[in-house]
């Protein structure tokens, strides 16, 4: 299982809209909204790197207010 926790930061005030929309992606297993740089942290699983790169680059980046992105991969066996 890959694994890979989303660093967002978005436009002020569309915290709450996007959360809702992370929610909504198969392979997003957790969400929360953060104080600090960034604004909301998303962890997401899939069977492959490739299906999860899959998520982030396809479905997570385009959703509409998103400015940009950090992520982060789980290293297998360091857990």
């Amino acid at each position: 299982m890959a694994t890979a926790y989303v660093l967002i930061n978005c436009e002020l005030g569309s915290e709450e809209a996007i959360i809702s929309q992370l929610k909504a992606i198969a392979g997003v297993k957790e969400v929360h909204g953060t104080f600090g740089a960034y604004d909301i942290l998303a962890k997401i699983e899939s069977p492959t790197v490739e299906a999860l790169r899959e998520i982030i680059t396809w479905k997570i980046r385009k959703i509409e207010k998103i400015r940009s992105t950090l992520t982060l991969m789980g290293i297998e066996g360091q857990s």
